[in-house]
């Protein structure tokens, strides 16, 4: 049962981030032959959605996205590029699960969210996406929409707004990479 320390709104905006550089690490674990450890990862944010969307929380892929984000970024190789984003978005996630269960909440959604910021900073080349020069400034503005739809349009836009952002991360991997 969650109790009522849970933010919902704040998990909601995790999971959309989680979603969106999620686009790019699929991309840069992939690559680096780590795809295996990514899709659980996913699987764990899924669920969480589900569980927002009103079913059921399923704590074995809860447990697997939580274990598999604690060691994602150590085991990405320190010779490609992409590291730092790789490492900052499975911190985004472990901190994302940590916050769906309440006992185990020892920081904020915000400082989740960092994360994410903090990984679109860190991107190893020069970026434009859209009118966006560069990666940080996109993520920026993503989070900004993010919460506006969701408070505006609610879950389902919310989920649409990070699928559509996460092909654009995505195609930005895509290019780093060559």
């Amino acid at each position: 049962m969650v109790d009522e320390t849970f933010d919902a709104v704040g998990e909601a905006l995790c999971c959309a981030a989680a979603i969106r550089l999620g686009g790019a690490v699929q991309v840069l674990t992939e690559r680096s032959g780590l795809l295996d450890h990514y899709i659980p990862i996913m699987a764990g944010v899924e669920s969480i959605t589900a569980f927002l969307d009103g079913q059921e929380l399923d704590d074995d892929l809860l447990g697997s996205a939580f274990a598999e984000s604690w060691s994602l970024g150590a085991r990405y190789p320190t010779g490609l590029a992409g590291r730092a984003f790789v490492n900052d978005w499975s911190s985004l996630v472990f901190g994302t699960v940590g916050l769906t269960k309440a006992k185990q909440q020892n920081f904020g959604a915000a400082q989740a969210l960092d994360f994410a910021s903090q990984a679109a900073a860190a991107w190893p080349s020069a970026a434009r996406i859209g009118s966006f020069d560069s990666m940080a400034r996109f993520e920026l503005a993503c989070q900004q929409e993010a919460e506006d739809r969701l408070r505006k349009n609610g879950l389902p836009v919310l989920w649409k707004l990070a699928e559509v952002s996460s092909k654009q991360y995505r195609q930005a991997a895509e290019q780093l990479i060559g």
